[in-house]
């Protein structure tokens, strides 16, 4: 079966009312930012533990980082100074990063 490369109409209906509605367009926003800043920190991680990690929510007063284990939390943890380091490095303001577990289902 060939990937498909032209979005089918569910896709556009979606598109569009994600670009009509503010909250939706807003939660869009975050969903996209809290993926950059993970791209920004994801060269830092170790790489046993990256694929572990995935980025989170993103509000005005957190960000989240869901991690699978409470191991991996814990590096987490010890690196969080040297994580925002990076994201200011890149511009972001520093709103306390959050490490919560939750394994993958």
């Amino acid at each position: 079966m060939a990937a498909r490369t032209l979005p089918d109409a569910r896709q556009l209906a979606l598109a569009r009312a994600l670009d009509r509605s503010e909250p939706l367009a807003g939660l869009l926003q975050r969903v996209r930012e809290s993926r950059q800043r993970f791209d920004a920190i994801a060269p830092l991680l170790p790489q046993a533990l990256r694929a572990g990690v995935r980025p989170g929510p993103l509000d005005e007063l957190r960000w989240s980082l869901l991690v699978d284990h409470a191991a991996g939390a814990a590096k987490l943890r010890q690196m969080l100074p040297e994580l925002q380091s990076v994201l200011g490095e890149h511009g972001w303001p520093q709103p306390p990063i959050r490490i919560k577990i939750q394994p993958r289902a």
